[in-house]
């Protein structure tokens, strides 16, 4: 499915960051979805700045009118599961290995809920891979037996109106993706 279009079907919306969320909330709630948010945040180091992440994806879920299901922080589990990845560049096998673990626990959520559809706010970064966004989403949604919804988000100036919104809505923008190895590439 590459459309939403006028369909009223429930949709699981993963977040992996409030100004990343604004744009698709609106843009899904506007075609007539129903829409339901989900953030991850365990590969988002430090806690301070999981606070403040998280403080933003709360005023998002007012601004919007959208539920956002809020997974329990826990990063010792994130830098488990990326163990051996540290030294991968941005963009790496690290980083598809942070999208996987963030759609499986959407994708856990969405069977639990008993939502169909998922789809990933992550298209919206001009900085992304969206090929492997796409192929690494559609194989977890197989696997739950789900169906994703292939959105690039960055298109027709997406990434802008998103940057837009977040400053009209007061939303704190970081300026790195997350986890502690993108923090230290950064800086």
């Amino acid at each position: 499915m590459n459309s939403c279009e006028n369909n009223p079907q429930e949709i699981l919306l993963h977040i992996c960051c409030a100004p990343d969320g604004t744009v698709p909330t609106i843009d899904l709630k506007s075609q007539g979805w129903n829409v339901r948010g989900f953030f991850y945040g365990n590969n988002i180091h430090p806690i301070e700045e999981y606070k403040k992440r998280l403080e933003a994806i709360k005023i998002l879920s007012d601004k919007n009118s959208v539920d956002i299901i809020i997974q329990e922080y826990d990063p010792e589990k994130w830098l488990d599961e990326t163990k051996g990845l540290e030294h991968e560049p941005e963009g790496g096998l690290r980083c598809e290995k942070c999208f996987e673990l963030q759609f499986e626990a959407a994708a856990r959520e969405a069977v639990k809920l008993g939502i169909k559809i998922l789809c990933t706010t992550l298209t919206i970064s001009p900085h992304k891979n969206v090929n492997k966004i796409f192929e690494i989403g559609k194989a977890i949604a197989k696997k739950y037996d789900l169906e994703w919804l292939n959105i690039i988000w960055r298109k027709n100036n997406g990434f802008l109106r998103s940057t837009k919104l977040s400053r009209e809505m007061g939303l704190y923008r970081q300026n790195y993706c997350g986890c502690f190895f993108s923090m230290r590439e950064s800086f």
